[in-house]
């Protein structure tokens, strides 16, 4: 009896002694990986670490300005109309342009219309000198369409005829020498002995404008590619020009 409480002591003692070495001689489990749970090899939650964020995907927008829509017809049968459109974007960075159909059916007007977008940047960016886009668009031989109408986010071009070509007046400034200079509501005056160097007016911008003042927050964090934000010094300059 007393040699078998003896060899069970012995025993139990051994598997203590090489439980403790597993554990001190183990590497420390990676950042992005969590130990394994002592009964099935499941992994198990590190304290105070968590996961790094995936990757936040391209989200699909507008695109800012549509420079022109030409409608070419190829010369040999079958006959197909192609619709070219060209546009600037706010910032560098967008791609996969294409052009999305928003008519249903045949159109009482006999125009089709599109929406020209691409895939927009995740972050906010400093203005870029206006980065030129385009995509195309085949329409069938037999389409009801006499024309085109694309739909940027702050204008539109219509093609009255296929074929044919438009264009639109020019796109307002990309801001890319915004700061330091003196921002000019619509409706204002420039400060006097400042020169027009010197200025920046509302009017010369995109219609997308948040201005945040400096009596004012800047309102709610959400996110708006085609969104230009100008925040404004005490001495009423340019502090801050980002696309969000």
């Amino acid at each position: 009896m007393k040699k078998w409480i003896i060899a069970a002591a012995i025993f139990s003692v051994g598997l203590f002694s090489t439980s403790a070495l597993a554990q001190t001689g183990s590497a420390a489990p990676k950042k992005t990986q969590a130990p394994p749970t002592a009964q099935n090899g499941t992994p198990a939650e590190a304290p105070g670490e968590a996961e790094p964020p995936e990757g936040e995907e391209p989200k699909e927008a507008p695109v800012l300005w549509v420079t022109s829509v030409e409608a070419m017809s190829s010369t040999h049968p079958p006959t197909l109309d192609v619709i070219r459109v060209r546009g600037i974007t706010s910032t560098d960075g967008w791609e996969d342009a294409e052009l999305v159909p928003l008519t249903k059916g045949t159109p009482p007007d006999g125009m089709l219309d599109l929406a020209f977008v691409a895939k927009a940047p995740t972050d906010s960016t400093s203005p870029s000198k206006s980065p030129v886009i385009e995509a195309v668009f085949t329409l069938e031989p037999g389409h009801p369409y006499k024309g085109v109408r694309v739909h940027g986010a702050t204008n539109r071009v219509t093609l009255k005829a296929i074929p044919g070509y438009a264009e639109a007046p020019p796109p307002p400034g990309d801001c890319t020498d915004c700061v330091g200079k003196y921002f000019v509501a619509k409706g204002e005056s420039a400060p006097s002995g400042v020169s027009s160097n010197e200025v920046i007016h509302e009017e010369s911008l995109p219609k997308t404008l948040h201005v945040v003042k400096p009596t004012e927050g800047i309102g709610k964090l959400d996110s708006d590619p085609n969104r230009l934000m100008l925040v404004i010094g005490d001495d009423g300059r340019i502090v801050i020009a980002v696309w969000d």
